[in-house]
């Protein structure tokens, strides 16, 4: 099955624990059936300005955000393909739009310098998206978030999908897709739950989100890890610049 490389859907996130997992697994057993893929870990670059411009505003909610970020489906080889995504949501609609590019052909570290006009051979839509993108504001490789998914679906519905995220982990030193120096975001969160659908939810799902208890919840990968471990460590960058700062007047 070849991956979408458009999406637009709504995607609503519930925070289950394991047991609450196993038994909506088992109450639609019926239902829901994993894809092809079965669990699978996927790898997500994210960029951002220098001062975490599109996560702070992103975190506001504004009725306009958008990311950009790699993402690779398993730890990407010199041979395989990556997936360079913007992501924008408008008014609760979630609009992705990506395209293939070789891994081996990415400078990852230099990669926003390089997409001030990355796609010469290939003239899309995406690709003046994306080349616009970075020509308005410098973007560089910010976080790396991995972990590990199953993906289920309904043969009544194409556009009805439900995805399942374990061990949420990140990375902001080792950013060329890999597992070393990879820590838990979430210790809080055994397993994330995302729909995607254009509509309502069926019927015999939404009965059983009320029979095991499970309730929207507002949580991105990303702006948990800026909040949780960016957020402390620019702080300590600042005191640090305080301290230096401080001690050089005193030596002057």
């Amino acid at each position: 099955m070849k991956l979408k490389n458009v999406f637009q859907r709504r995607e609503v996130k519930y925070t289950l624990s394991f047991e609450q997992y196993e038994k909506l697994r088992m109450l639609t057993k019926d239902k829901l059936f994993e894809d092809q893929y079965g669990l699978h870990t996927i790898y997500s670059l994210y960029y951002d300005t220098d001062n975490f411009d599109m996560i702070r505003k992103s975190i506001e909610k504004p009725d306009y955000k958008e990311k950009f970020r790699i993402r690779s489906y398993g730890l990407p080889t010199a041979e395989s393909n990556v997936y360079l995504e913007i992501k924008k949501k408008v008014n609760g609609i979630v609009y992705k739009r990506r395209v293939e590019q070789p891994y081996s052909a990415l400078n990852l570290i230099d990669t926003y310098t390089a997409l001030e006009n990355p796609f010469q051979s290939k003239k899309s839509q995406v690709n003046r998206e994306i080349t616009y993108l970075f020509s308005q504001q410098v973007l560089e490789p910010k976080v790396l978030i991995a972990y590990d998914r199953k993906a289920l679906y309904t043969p009544e519905d194409g556009n009805f999908r439900v995805t399942f995220d374990f061990n949420i982990r990140y990375s902001l030193d080792e950013l060329d897709f890999q597992e070393d120096g990879m820590r838990g975001v979430s210790p809080d969160v055994d397993v994330l739950m995302e729909v995607k659908s254009l509509a309502s939810y069926p019927l015999w799902f939404s009965k059983a989100l009320s029979e095991i208890g499970a309730f929207k919840a507002s949580y991105s990968k990303y702006a948990r890890v800026y909040k949780d471990f960016i957020v402390p460590r620019e702080n300590f960058k600042e005191l640090d610049r305080k301290i230096e700062d401080i001690g050089e007047k005193a030596y002057a």
